[in-house]
């Protein structure tokens, strides 16, 4: 990704393409927001505020099954991470750069779960319970469990930015190989579908690893 602009603090702070594009969507969903949010109503509500409405309990309602009732607490920052990255590898559609084939993105994401799985099984067991799940189910499975988390990490941040960039590399083939309708068409599943089930699938897996960390410890 190449550097848009330099900012002039401690020797000069690079800012990156993929990264102000970034900023974009969360500009666009700030403002989507707004104005879906705008007039909404109990006793008439209108086609748009429905269609949200159904959107929003039918990944309240998957999100909530799967991480069981020890984590519903996180729902909305799954509905998050599926909204912000549908949006980011979208945006590509409208002549921006594709910010999630930028590698210092997907792992500042994958951090930003890890964490957040981290916090929620320290929030559900308390440290002591914390330091505990790391030698479940025998002590012999410490290392392995401390691993599991540079793993998660790694897997979450490599999966998202792999594909995606997987998906750039293909159609940019295409489009050398075959420059007419070809390139369209795979458009549909490179640019739109893949886009959206990478957005689904990041967040599917940070569910399932915060839905592991907050099990009841007396069913281990």
């Amino acid at each position: 990704m190449k550097t848009l602009f330099t900012v002039p603090i401690g020797g000069g702070i690079k800012i990156q393409e993929s990264l102000v594009v970034m900023w974009i969507a969360m500009a666009v969903i700030i403002v989507f927001m707004l104005l879906a949010t705008r007039k909404l109503s109990v006793e008439n509500p209108g086609k748009g505020q429905l269609a949200l409405e159904w959107a929003h309990e039918k990944f309240k309602g998957f999100f909530g099954r799967l991480v069981g009732p020890n984590a519903k607490g996180y729902v909305p920052y799954f509905m998050f991470l599926v909204m912000f990255i549908a949006v980011m590898n979208l945006l590509p559609l409208f002549g921006f750069a594709q910010p999630t084939k930028d590698l210092n993105i997907t792992v500042g994401m994958a951090l930003m779960s890890i964490f957040l799985v981290e916090f929620a099984n320290i929030r559900a067991r308390g440290f002591g319970g914390f330091l505990k799940s790391f030698k479940h189910p025998t002590m012999m499975m410490l290392p392995f469990n401390i691993l599991d988390i540079f793993i998660r990490l790694f897997s979450l941040s490599m999966r998202l930015f792999g594909n995606m960039l997987g998906g750039f590399v293909i159609m940019e083939l295409i489009h050398i190989a075959v420059p007419v309708v070809v390139p369209a068409i795979a458009g549909l599943y490179f640019d739109i579908f893949d886009g959206l089930l990478q957005a689904f699938i990041f967040a599917f897996l940070t569910s399932l690893y915060i839905g592991e960390a907050t099990e009841d410890l007396e069913a281990e």
